[in-house]
């Protein structure tokens, strides 16, 4: 009989994670590392979540001790990197609602993510975004400017009309070409005739709308859309989590997929490469191309549908507290991993929120928190601030410092996409721009996401951009929120918003590939406008129906979860 192996919860596991993390921190943990290595502690697990044995009695009781001692530490970053929401807005000056920002996300010039005034677009930059299966660079070899002034479209091409709402009669909207402000061809997939700049200036006062408007504006479609975007780009992640870099690379060059354009697949790929990489154990069954039917279960979709479960117990007034007993009712535990896991089993120890996140907590900084932040941007259109605030009450459960900035930048990006005055995919810079004015400017997870977006407008190869981040922050975990902020920005600039481009650059870029892609997708189906806006050989597979194990979802499907979701979007 073999011992039973919890994952994510062993003493002897989270010293190595809690060290880690200390040293990211740059918390003084030498001496307590000292002692652990001396007594026979190991490392943390490099990808799992338990080392292969049980520690004996001795060094378990060890562990226990020295977290505690770790807990402890002084944190030079807690200045810059606060977890009280008040301290949070002390530190945004961007932070949506101060005056002469309405309830929108930047102030009425355009600027950069890095605070400075926009520069003038080079020619070569205003290239429309690839096609989905061209190579990750923009035509002329120039990738798209990360915050970019947005030209204004072009009167529809001669012979196509646009009846009111920008939609085309006849052919379906993904099958018309879209002119940009330049003249050139956008990428299919992108509803014909959004101009970028339609409307005032996104987070302007005379921008600003009142809610309702706001919530009225964001239809069902939309969130079908990006219902659909979520569970597409997380079943594109799926079979390749855990993997490194060069394994992802390697399996879909190996089926001819390089530059990733679809799902991933076993056949045709050599037996020798499939034994090196082989395929997320518990995914491959289901999200293999060959295998998919419907979407599987996943964590990225269950936290969506536990904050939609949430707001129609509780509204929005609901408390921390609130998010424990819901979880507590409705999601079992096996289905928790990292900080989530930890916070559980502190609500079964007696712990009660916010403590939950802190006590015996390494995972704390990881990207838990992020995976559950959408339904707060989707029901607070044109309201990144509102959204990100909500986000942070759900968030903290689980999560500190840079675990809830990746909820909060999250939650706003998304808010923004939903609002009045984003019109198409190519105002994924705006929407960027939204999540970083919600994040402490001086914290890690804000610095990832400029370096992310920098990164994907200096490179015509994603590839190199992938490379770049990965140079920079490889000596995170890879499921830590820092990283992977980095590689989601990079890869909405570099699409350009598109949803495939997004979804597969992101998914390519490796460390949290389903969380990643799925987050992509929720922002671009959101941008595309319409379910009939993403490709078919997206959305087809999936069948209208999800599984899970949250009581009263299994097999519904993403249009009455949107349907669900918009009105909680209504309400006040």
């Amino acid at each position: 009989m073999t011992d039973l192996r919890l994952t994510w919860v062993q003493p002897e596991d989270l010293v190595g994670h809690e060290l880690r993390q200390a040293e990211e921190d740059g918390r003084d943990a030498k001496a307590v590392a000292e002692r652990w290595h001396t007594a026979g502690g190991t490392t943390a697990p490099p990808r799992t979540g338990a080392s292969p044995a049980p520690a004996p009695p001795h060094l378990r009781a060890l562990a226990e001790e020295l977290l505690d001692e770790l807990a402890l530490l002084p944190c030079p970053q807690e200045q810059y990197e606060p977890t009280e929401l008040s301290a949070i807005r002390a530190a945004c000056p961007a932070w949506p609602g101060r005056p002469g920002r309405g309830n929108g996300s930047a102030a009425p010039e355009a600027r950069t993510a890095v605070g400075r005034p926009a520069a003038p677009e080079p020619a070569a930059a205003r290239e429309s975004a690839p096609a989905e299966g061209r190579p990750y660079a923009r035509e002329g070899g120039t990738p798209a400017a990360p915050d970019r002034p947005h030209a204004p479209a072009e009167p529809a091409a001669r012979g196509e009309t646009a009846p009111a709402g920008g939609r085309p009669g006849g052919p379906a909207a993904r099958d018309l070409p879209y002119r940009t402000g330049d003249g050139t061809a956008a990428s299919p997939g992108r509803p014909y005739g959004t101009s970028a700049s339609s409307g005032p200036p996104y987070g302007t006062a005379s921008a600003a709308a009142d809610g309702r408007e706001a919530a009225v504006h964001l239809t069902v479609a939309r969130l079908h859309a990006a219902w659909l975007g979520r569970a597409v780009g997380c079943l594109l992640g799926k079979p390749v989590e855990k993997l490194p870099l060069t394994g992802i690379r390697a399996l879909a060059r190996a089926t001819g997929n390089w530059p990733l354009r679809t799902w991933f697949t076993a056949e045709g790929l050599p037996p020798g490469l499939a034994a090196a990489y082989p395929w997320n154990r518990r995914s491959a069954p289901t999200s293999l191309a060959e295998n998919i039917d419907g979407m599987p279960e996943d964590d990225d979709l269950n936290y969506p549908l536990l904050n939609l479960l949430l707001l129609r117990r509780h509204g929005r007034s609901f408390t921390t507290a609130d998010v424990a007993r819901v979880w507590l009712d409705e999601l079992p535990a096996g289905c928790t991993f990292t900080a989530e896991r930890v916070a559980y089993r502190n609500l079964l120890c007696g712990i009660e929120p916010p403590d939950t996140a802190r006590y015996r907590n390494p995972f704390r900084e990881w990207i838990g928190a992020a995976i559950r932040a959408d339904v707060h941007g989707w029901t607070h259109p044109g309201a990144p601030g509102a959204a990100a605030a909500q986000a942070h009450r759900e968030a903290t459960l689980t999560h500190t410092a840079n675990g809830v900035y990746g909820a909060m930048f999250v939650a706003g990006m998304i808010a923004a996409a939903a609002g009045p005055y984003i019109t198409g995919p190519k105002d994924v810079h705006a929407c960027l721009r939204a999540g970083l004015s919600v994040v402490p400017p001086r914290s890690r997870l804000a610095g990832a996401v400029r370096f992310g977006i920098e990164a994907a407008g200096e490179q015509a190869d994603f590839a190199a951009v992938v490379d770049r981040i990965h140079s920079a922050y490889g000596h995170y975990h890879w499921v830590h929120s820092v990283p992977n902020a980095a590689l989601l920005a990079a890869a909405l600039t570099h699409a350009d918003g598109d949803f495939g481009g997004s979804i597969c650059r992101v998914v390519s870029g490796g460390w949290d590939t389903d969380s990643n892609g799925a987050t992509a997708g929720s922002v671009t189906g959101l941008l595309a406008g319409d379910p009939a806006a993403l490709p078919e050989r997206w959305t087809v597979p999936l069948k209208n129906r999800l599984a899970t194990s949250v009581a009263g979802f299994d097999g519904i499907g993403f249009d009455a979860l949107a349907e669900l979701t918009h009105r909680e979007a209504l309400r006040p």
